[in-house]
């Protein structure tokens, strides 16, 4: 894979992005479908216009995208062909770059993500039944604070 560059997503990304996301929710079997792809594609779409979203890009293709919200990260998805790459580590590395703190929630399912944050020094500091998300699945509340130096 050629180096990764990150930049500020564009409306033109919207399609990327979703399909990435759309991917993630197909190839989940624990994860309910709850929308269509065009809905996901609408979804990202209104992330990059709140200008939230950096994406990730190898050889000219959208291959990862993080949703930030100040200190609140509210996805960090990654194409399957790109995944075990490098690329999440660089756009979370990023994110840790411009913000002294971050938050994020991640399903108690997802093990992977688990293991991919706490290796990048988050802490699991909640746990819920999932009674508040929409995919009314079990969540973790994980936190990340820059060290002082």
């Amino acid at each position: 894979m050629s180096a990764v560059l990150l930049r500020p997503a564009r409306p033109t990304d919207a399609g990327a992005t979703g399909a990435i996301l759309t991917a993630f929710n197909e190839d989940t079997p624990w994860m309910p479908k709850l929308h269509s792809g065009a809905e996901t594609i609408s979804f990202t779409g209104h992330l990059i216009e709140r200008g939230w979203v950096d994406v990730a890009e190898a050889e000219g293709q959208v291959t990862g995208f993080l949703a930030r919200e100040g200190e609140a990260i509210h996805a960090l998805y990654i194409a399957p062909a790109a995944q075990g790459q490098g690329t999440g580590t660089a756009l979370l590395h990023h994110a840790q770059a411009a913000s002294p703190r971050l938050s994020l929630w991640t399903f108690q399912a997802n093990t992977g993500a688990q293991r991919f944050y706490k290796r990048h020094g988050f802490a699991e500091v909640l746990r819920t039944s999932g009674t508040g998300n929409d995919e009314k699945l079990p969540d973790i509340r994980m936190f990340w604070q820059r060290e002082a130096t």
